[in-house]
């Protein structure tokens, strides 16, 4: 599970190595002391671009701050939403094949999809743009505000969303059909590459 706290318990101990304040460190990264605090006491995750300034500013390979947010090893966590339930069906069982070390969810709907990520940690997230009432692009802001390196890659039938979608910074942008070969494109072209996950 990912793990602020350990992220912050990892930043103070590189910190206080360097021997650094945390306003020191703060002037380095040009960022506010009280942003360094909130790292450091788990209260924030730093996105990441964030990431590689904290790196250099304490002067580590930004591998050691990201091995400590994806935590002890354990299976990636993928969840794809569709609110067609016989598409999220044949979708959940196709990635499922796909990615076998994964855990492979599907949800309806933004409501179930945001209460699961709230207390799991998701490494991917397939999203369709037009979801009933809700929207899969403002779904994956709230999911990337949950945990800055979820990989989000758009599925649908409608290419006018493709601006908004990467305007957002998205990993892809699928037009249905979902088939294997998108999958494993768009796995071994994560913005953020997921440890344990490879087709």
């Amino acid at each position: 599970m990912l793990s602020s706290k350990a992220l912050g318990n990892k930043i103070k101990s590189l910190r206080e190595q360097r021997g650094f304040t945390q306003s020191q460190l703060a002037t380095r990264m040009n960022v506010s002391r009280a942003a360094v605090s909130n790292w450091e006491l788990g209260n924030r995750l730093p996105d990441i671009s964030m990431l590689d300034r904290l790196a250099d500013g304490l002067n580590v390979d930004v591998h050691v701050l990201m091995d400590e947010l994806s935590g002890p090893e354990s299976s990636p966590v993928v969840i794809l939403v569709e609110d067609i339930r016989i598409i999220l069906s044949g979708f959940v069982r196709m990635v499922r094949e796909e990615l076998p070390e994964a855990e492979v969810l599907g949800f309806e709907t933004v409501g179930e999809a945001l209460t699961f990520a709230r207390s799991n940690p998701v490494s991917v997230a397939f999203l369709d743009v037009e979801l009933g009432a809700g929207s899969g692009i403002e779904l994956a802001r709230e999911l990337v505000d949950l945990n800055p390196r979820t990989n989000i890659i758009f599925l649908t039938s409608h290419p006018e969303y493709m601006k908004a979608a990467f305007a957002d910074h998205c990993s892809g942008y699928l037009l249905k059909p979902l088939t294997r070969e998108k999958i494993r494109h768009e796995i071994n072209h994560l913005r953020f590459p997921v440890r344990g996950l490879k087709v």
